[in-house]
């Protein structure tokens, strides 16, 4: 028997209600820092002309807003999904 059909010794019985919400967690929570670091990349490479020590007040204006339509955008497309999926 192979390690994913042998019960595991010591540990209590599988639940697969727990196990959907662990892997939803961990879904939701690698989209969020995948969302982060495309939004944190688009919107540097897009905003910051002259990376310093500090950002101008039109570099972080942009970034503010490049952030905002990224969001708001996934957003967008979120509900298309979930409302063609259905």
């Amino acid at each position: 028997m192979d390690s994913f059909s042998s019960p595991s010794s010591g540990s209590s019985s599988f639940n697969p209600d727990d196990f959907k919400d662990q892997l939803k967690t961990q879904l939701a929570q690698a989209y969020a820092e995948e969302f982060l670091e495309t939004v944190r990349g688009k919107c540097f490479e897009k905003c910051i002309t002259k990376p310093g020590s500090s950002l101008s007040g039109g570099e972080s204006s942009c970034i503010s807003r490049c952030v905002e339509r990224y969001i708001e955008a996934t957003g967008i497309i979120s509900k298309a999904l979930f409302s063609a999926s259905r």
